[in-house]
């Protein structure tokens, strides 16, 4: 009984290429949290840009890939474990990519979030 447990997660685990999907989801939220909120983009950049939200949504997939780039995965063969740190990189003169690093447990084909932190505030 153990082994086919075993052997179930093994086959559930997701994929590195799963984790990308997942982050970039997890990346648009946050950035939209925090680039599109009151404290996200300076004045001038809001008047700019007319959705916030859906200008991040349409750059998923290359958060998944920036996030790709930045994750640390151990597997486990029943699970595995990624730890992501990103951000830090300026985007504009004055914006800055928020800090984020987060470790996930893959298992039985979820995620799930073991600890985020996280800075506020997207411009300096």
């Amino acid at each position: 009984m153990g082994s086919s447990c075993a052997a179930a997660l093994a086959w559930t685990n997701p994929s590195s290429e799963d984790y990308r999907n997942h982050a970039g989801e997890q990346l648009v939220e946050y950035a939209t949290t925090e680039l599109c909120g009151e404290n996200g983009l300076p004045m001038l950049l809001k008047l700019w840009i007319r959705n916030c939200p859906e200008l991040i949504a349409s750059q998923k997939q290359t958060l998944a890939d920036l996030a790709g780039r930045f994750t640390t995965r151990w597997n486990f063969a029943i699970g595995s474990v990624y730890v992501t740190k990103i951000g830090g990189q300026d985007l504009l003169p004055g914006l800055r990519l928020p800090k984020a690093e987060v470790i996930t447990l893959a298992i039985a084909g979820r995620f799930i979030p073991l600890r985020t932190e996280a800075s506020l505030g997207g411009s300096e």
